[in-house]
């Protein structure tokens, strides 16, 4: 009988699941992180740097088409584009009126993602403000998610969303706990500087008590700053420098639980950043042409979803071809210098990019302009600060960042480029999981296994 218990006992530590459990990853993604912020020593990224000197980065990670978060997260967590994945944008398309509302839900995407992959393999898993992930199969889960003002004076509540979708329920009253204390008017916060600390006070947290084969955190602050400033300021250059301590407080975890030799490290982000003068405005340009009234909006004929650096056509009826063809001459009519502000991708260039597969056509800006949602008001508008969802290939200003290092990781390789689908084959390779995806996982990034 005892013969019998060690051999099953033992048929258990050696089960696929089980040995999969002692390699971790943690993916951490910087909300509007470019390359120079770690190939530049004057960013202050040490942290990041020195993960950079013992491991692989890349140049530059061409992105998801918009080049916004939403989109962007979903496709580093799938290895597929968004025209596969079905986040299309931040937020669903409401020619209606724009009621806040994002792509908060997990069941909105499509195809598989490392979250299933790694729950039919057996291994826990965890999340932090990762994006489209309310309700996803994630062991210890507090979601990026946000409860809506119903009525005026109402704000809206990203803590009590936290304490309503956290999986398990406790997660949220748990970790402030243990590990980032209790929130309220006077207590820690979710606002501004704090929000980069206590995601990686909750992230540390969960390594340390519940120590998940894969974890992924989003960091968002960066970004919040280079809207207001652009590329660079004072808070960009102090949000960054909060990035990078973060990320310290994260791997620290990692050394205190005992899981160094056996975690690899992915440092990414969604989108890099361009600085912005001016606002194109292209449902006014539909307004004057009679395709969208702006008082009666229930009688819309098309409607260009902003994205940022780049808007939409959204067609009522997707088979009205003559409402096309007035936004065609409404377009090739606008004044000659306007023109030069932006391209027009035909359905055809859309579907080669991999955006939004119900889009008629899309407007992709240069830089210096963004576009804007409303149908009132003057076509060309002041804009200030900076904005992402550009074309990912017109300019390399709007590339993110990679490093990864840690266990399976070569060091001293440097890829002048990736694609943002190529991070999920990585990690999917890097905990023997079995995703498809439409990345390239690249044998030049992969340490020699160890004999």
């Amino acid at each position: 009988m005892k013969r019998f218990l060690r051999s099953v006992i033992c048929c258990l530590l050696l089960s696929p699941a089980v040995m999969a459990q002692d390699k971790h990853v943690v993916l951490i993604s910087v909300d509007g992180f470019r390359p120079e912020f770690y190939m530049d020593p004057a960013w202050g990224m040490v942290n990041v740097r020195q993960g950079m000197q013992k491991g692989t980065y890349a140049e530059g990670v061409r992105g998801s088409f918009p080049t916004v978060t939403y989109p962007s997260h979903t496709t580093i967590i799938t290895g597929v584009l968004p025209a596969k994945h079905g986040i299309y944008y931040n937020t669903p398309v409401e020619p209606l009126g724009i009621t806040g509302k994002w792509f908060w839900f997990y069941k909105d995407i499509k195809v598989p993602t490392l979250w299933t992959a790694a729950k039919d393999a057996g291994l826990t898993t965890a999340g932090v403000s990762w994006p489209v992930t309310v309700g996803a199969p994630i062991d210890y889960n507090l979601p990026e998610y946000v409860i809506l003002p119903k009525g005026k004076g109402e704000k809206k509540d990203e803590i009590k969303a936290m304490y309503m979708e956290s999986n398990p329920k406790s997660l949220f009253e748990e970790v402030q706990e243990n590990a980032i204390g209790k929130f309220g008017e006077y207590g820690a916060t979710l606002d501004f500087y704090n929000s980069d600390q206590n995601k990686a006070r909750m992230a540390a947290y969960i390594i340390r008590k519940y120590k998940p084969a894969f974890l992924a955190v989003h960091i968002a602050l960066t970004d919040h700053f280079e809207h207001e400033q652009g590329r660079d300021g004072d808070k960009v250059r102090s949000a960054v420098s909060g990035a990078d301590a973060a990320i310290k407080t994260i791997t620290d975890a990692i050394e205190m639980a005992g899981l160094a030799k056996n975690t690899t490290f992915i440092i990414t982000g969604d989108h890099g950043f361009v600085d912005i003068h001016s606002q194109f405005n292209p449902n006014v340009m539909l307004a004057k042409a009679g395709l969208y009234d702006n008082d009666h909006k229930e009688n819309w004929k098309a409607y260009f979803q902003a994205s940022g650096g780049s808007a939409f056509l959204q067609l009522r009826d997707p088979k009205d071809k003559a409402t096309l063809a007035k936004v065609n001459e409404a377009l090739a009519n606008l004044p000659d210098g306007v023109k030069k502000l932006f391209h027009v991708l035909d359905k055809k260039h859309v579907t080669e990019a991999q955006g939004d597969p119900n889009a008629a056509l899309a407007l992709a800006a240069y830089r210096g302009v963004s576009f804007g949602a409303t149908a009132a008001g003057e076509l060309l508008t002041a804009a200030k600060g900076g904005t992402h969802g550009y074309l990912p290939t017109d300019f390399k200003d709007i590339q993110t960042g990679f490093v990864a290092y840690g266990r399976g990781i070569k060091p001293g390789v440097v890829l002048p480029q990736i694609g943002q689908e190529d991070i999920a084959p990585l990690i999917a390779y890097l905990l023997d999981l079995k995703l498809a995806t439409d990345g390239v996982l690249y044998p030049g990034v992969l340490a020699p296994a160890k004999k």
